[in-house]
């Protein structure tokens, strides 16, 4: 079962992925509005974190 941040981090991506298929100045890899701005870092620090904590099990 996945954690608690991973499933965070995969919503927070899909929910930019919506506000890009759906906004004019948004790509999928480019936030230009303020709400996609909002919704790309809030994914970019989550994906950050995870991956922090998958390095940090590794060892």
């Amino acid at each position: 079962m996945p954690d608690d941040l991973y499933q965070r981090y995969q919503a927070a991506h899909r929910a930019y992925q919506i506000h890009a298929a759906s906004c004019d100045g948004c790509t999928r890899d480019t936030p230009d509005c303020p709400a996609g701005k909002r919704l790309f870092e809030s994914f970019a620090r989550l994906q950050d974190a995870y991956l922090v904590k998958q390095k940090q099990r590794r060892g």
